[in-house]
């Protein structure tokens, strides 16, 4: 495959997305709001882009990553006028882990690598639990069913042979 035409492909599968993004969403290309998360995502394209092409400098995807998915975080963001970043602020932080995670699957694996990766998805998660614990902490009394829980826990070790 020639190079130009991949250019060329390229261009044109992002200009339809952003055509077909305008009929279905409504987003315009003419105002600078809706437009600044696409420029963050086509930086992290180009990252990806300079690895993919030719397989050489593995570290081009950790930013690579981290813009693709903080620009997708960002579109989101735009499209319903900010009103989940209370919720999708987590994804930033995943948005780094997913650019090591693709460092470590294309480099030779080194396994310390694996701990920041680790440690940014369980500070995800936790923040997402925490939230959930919030949401049903209204509904729940957990008052009461934390106690009985480990009532119950305690009841199955001792009840155990």
């Amino acid at each position: 495959m020639k190079k130009e035409n991949l250019f060329w492909g390229i261009v044109l599968v992002g200009l339809g997305i952003l055509l077909l993004s305008y009929n279905l969403f409504g987003f315009r290309l003419n105002s600078i709001p809706s437009l600044w998360p696409l420029l963050i995502m086509l930086m992290g394209a180009y990252f990806e882009w300079g690895y993919f092409r030719q397989k050489k400098n593995p570290g081009l995807l950790v930013p690579g990553g981290i813009f693709l998915v903080t620009g997708l975080v960002f579109v989101f963001e735009t499209l319903t006028h900010w009103n989940y970043a209370e919720y999708t602020w987590p994804l930033y932080l995943l948005a780094v882990a997913f650019g090591l995670f693709q460092l470590y699957l294309s480099s030779n694996r080194p396994r310390p690598l694996l701990i920041p990766i680790l440690l940014l998805c369980s500070v995800t998660l936790l923040a997402y639990l925490t939230m959930i614990y919030g949401a049903l902490s209204s509904i729940v009394n957990f008052g009461l069913i934390i106690p009985i829980f480990l009532i119950l826990i305690g009841l199955v070790i001792m009840l155990r042979k």
